[in-house]
């Protein structure tokens, strides 16, 4: 007569067990819950912080003078520019790698397809193949190359990134200013060759089409070797062998 009265208290006991076992799995999941919102938040407020830092870096670096980045020419340790003759223009090597007798060329065969406009900073990750940056070169871009020291150097990179952001403007509307802002900064690594000269870490490089140096219907190279970068040394020497001094100014 009492298995009844036993069953049911077992019955009460899971039971119990039961609901003990819910509560337990409902705090677990309000925990979770709560952690994943918390999460959630802080996600959404780095985002929003760093659209915020963004826009403020943009709008000052806007506002910045391109020879106001970074250090001074002289303070940079920038050499005198050299030049010499070019070869190579029209000279087209599709998929084939080029040996370069400089470091970084500043003219030579290349590629049939330049890099596009709309980039003006790559890291190593990313950046086209030097054949294809020669071809730029030959349509009046000045490329600012920098080593693996810069890249290592977080604050020398931020002055890379500020001066490539003056030149910025997108899709441009109009053939002068997208002329204007022929400008491309691309890493120089240990697998492209040669070193820059001692103490250098960053290079200029012009193809220009005249000159005392220049070849005949090849024109020149131009190459100015700095120890850091410099919107001051930029500035100058887009100055000294503007954007219409190249063999094919015009178009990408």
């Amino acid at each position: 007569m009492a298995k009844p009265g036993k069953d049911r208290d077992r019955a009460e006991r899971v039971e119990a067990m039961r609901r003990a076992t819910a509560r337990a799995e409902r705090r677990r999941t309000l925990i979770v819950v709560g952690i994943c919102g918390v999460v959630a938040l802080a996600i959404v407020a780095a985002t929003g912080w760093k659209l915020y830092s963004d826009s403020q870096r943009a709008d000052e670096v806007a506002s910045t003078d391109l020879a106001a980045i970074g250090a001074s020419a002289d303070s940079a340790s920038c050499l005198e520019a050299v030049t010499e003759p070019a070869a190579g223009s029209a000279q087209h090597v599709d998929r084939e790698q080029v040996d370069y007798p400089d470091a970084p060329p500043a003219f030579g065969a290349h590629w049939s397809n330049p890099a596009a406009f709309q980039r003006k900073l790559y890291t190593a990750d990313d950046r086209p193949e030097v054949e294809e940056l020669v071809h730029n070169l030959e349509h009046g871009y000045t490329i600012l190359w920098y080593d693996e020291t810069v890249a290592d150097d977080a604050e020398q990179m931020r002055v890379v990134e500020d001066v490539a952001a003056k030149f910025d403007v997108g899709t441009p509307d109009d053939l002068d200013t997208y002329n204007a802002n022929k400008f491309i900064a691309a890493p120089w690594t240990a697998d492209d060759g040669e070193s820059f000269p001692d103490g250098a870490h960053v290079a200029m490089t012009r193809w220009a089409a005249e000159g005392d140096d220049a070849a005949e219907g090849q024109g020149l190279g131009a190459w100015q070797y700095c120890e850091e970068p410099s919107g001051e040394a930029v500035e100058q020497f887009m100055a000294d062998y503007p954007q219409a001094n190249a063999l094919e100014p015009d178009g990408q």
